[in-house]
């Protein structure tokens, strides 16, 4: 038999402790840009995403609008883009997206007159205050909401809210204040008023008609006033205290927020030095969500 002699070397020890530290130092590498850069990356993909939501609500209304103009029975499809996508191969989450066309039948919303003109809805001056809103569900980006209502585009966080597109309001300073005001109203179509997720879709949007209506408010009484009945009060208020600074600087007209004779909280327009001269057109937009064919 032969001897075997065993002889003592530090390579093979050397080489399988510096495999060890390579994989720690990637391990490390890889955990520092899951934990650190991989949410900054998230938080800015979602953040474009919602920079991208305000650029296609402002499309959505300019069309809107456009119909309104044109007064021409040609549908038009507007994209919305839902939610954004996780990244590959890193430990991310999907932003999601609710789209909701708010009808006449979905809407608590409303703009009220007094003196009531009696034109719409029975005895009352009840004018649906409708909308199309996108609501936000983000990962790492501050949930938003974006509504389009009353023909504005409005931009609703935790901190609070604004209007990002002022309405199609004039107002002329004469011998009354002239408040001319091109309101949509939107009409749903049932069954294609609502979808979620992450993915692109399309609010397909036409003109059907519209009703003009003329009304003085004066400042004969303290009942002589206009309510707007609205989810986003604040953002109403700020609008139009801009749209009329001169006329409220001058005393003419105060708009704020107030309660109405049952305690609910509304945007007041009232009439102080002048009578507000309201012309009003309402113009009805058949609105749905998804392919097919808009019913009016």
């Amino acid at each position: 038999m032969k001897n075997k002699k065993f002889v003592k070397r530090k390579d093979a020890v050397a080489g399988v402790i510096e495999a060890l530290l390579l994989v720690a130092l990637v391990s490390i590498i890889i955990s520092t840009i899951q934990l650190v850069y991989i949410p900054q990356i998230m938080e800015q993909r979602e953040s474009d995403h919602m920079d991208d939501a305000e650029n296609q609500f402002s499309y959505l209304k300019s069309v809107i609008d456009l119909q309104s103009m044109v007064k021409e029975d040609v549908p038009i499809s507007s994209p919305i883009t839902l939610g954004s996508r996780e990244l590959p191969y890193f430990v991310t989450a999907r932003a999601f997206g609710q789209l909701d066309i708010i009808d006449i039948d979905r809407t608590d919303s409303k703009i009220t007159t007094y003196p009531l003109m009696g034109f719409l809805y029975d005895s009352k001056t009840n004018i649906p205050l409708t909308s199309i809103k996108y609501k936000a569900h983000n990962s790492y980006f501050i949930d938003q909401t974006y509504v389009l209502e009353g023909g504005c585009v409005i931009v609703k966080q935790p901190d609070g809210e604004t209007v990002k597109i002022e309405p199609a309001i004039t107002v002329e300073n004469k011998t009354k204040i002239n408040i001319i005001y091109n309101m949509p109203l939107i009409t749903g179509v049932p069954g294609k008023n609502s979808t979620s997720g992450y993915k692109n879709c399309f609010v397909r949007t036409n003109y059907s008609y519209n009703k003009p209506y003329i009304q003085d408010i004066d400042n004969s009484s303290d009942d002589h006033h206009v309510w707007i009945y609205t989810d986003y009060l604040d953002a109403w208020n700020a609008s139009l205290n801009k749209l009329l600074e001169e006329e409220v600087k001058n005393g003419y007209v105060n708009v704020t927020i107030t309660q109405d004779t049952w305690g609910t909280d509304v945007v007041e327009i009232e009439p102080w030095g002048k009578t507000i001269h309201l012309e009003l057109t309402i113009t009805y937009i058949g609105a749905q969500i998804g392919p097919g064919t808009v019913i009016t």
